[in-house]
């Protein structure tokens, strides 16, 4: 491979992302512009690896998340939405992996459970990243447990590159001091749109 071309591999956290959708939604009536996102990433890696843009692909895109059963997310009303969204990740080759989400009683309430997400999301991280070898890995989670995929990530000499936007300061958006710690790179979004209304606007789009 030219050694010029940098290749990309993307990860998202589908839980985590649509927390950042729903705190963008109610505090500014915006959701995040997944074609936007990805090439402010290729922009981001560009500068880093002190390439032109045009150099810097993102060869695979992976989405992790945990969806109700068809019968339950009619019920909830979500279906069009979820359709909706699955059309913008099909539109910029997004791949997206799917387990069941559950309900359990728990302390008298309903508590939705979401097994198994975060290892598969871990697993095909790091078995995609030996198989195509990436230069730089990203990762869009705020998730404690990933620490150690970005150790192993480190180990193969890949860029690991954590992207984060704690939205309004909401506690759903935060990120796990640990992860912070250990990426390579922290992107941090709320404080790049925080310095720059236009970055906004471009990584967005009215709801």
């Amino acid at each position: 491979m030219n050694d010029i071309y940098k290749s990309i591999g993307l990860f998202i956290d589908g839980g985590y992302y649509a927390k950042i959708n729903e705190a963008l939604e109610e505090h500014f009536s915006l959701n995040i512009n997944v074609a936007a996102l990805m090439m402010f990433i290729r922009q981001q890696v560009s500068l880093l690896s002190k390439s032109a843009c045009a150099d810097c692909h993102i060869t695979e895109c992976h989405y992790f998340r945990g969806r109700y059963r068809v019968n339950d997310a009619n019920n909830k009303h979500l279906l069009f939405s979820e359709r909706k969204f699955e059309d913008s990740l099909i539109e910029n080759d997004v791949i997206f992996h799917y387990k069941h989400l559950r309900e359990i009683q728990k302390d008298g309430e309903i508590a939705v459970i979401e097994k198994g997400i975060d290892v598969w999301f871990a697993l095909e991280a790091y078995e995609l990243s030996i198989i195509r070898k990436f230069g730089y890995v990203v990762l869009i989670t705020g998730d404690a447990d990933h620490e150690m995929l970005i150790k192993k990530l480190k180990t193969l000499k890949i860029h690991a590159i954590l992207l984060t936007w704690d939205v309004a300061n909401d506690k759903a958006t935060s990120t796990a001091k640990l992860l912070r710690d250990e990426a390579c790179t922290h992107i941090e979004l709320n404080k790049l749109v925080a310095a720059d209304t236009n970055l906004r606007i471009r990584l967005c789009k009215s709801k």
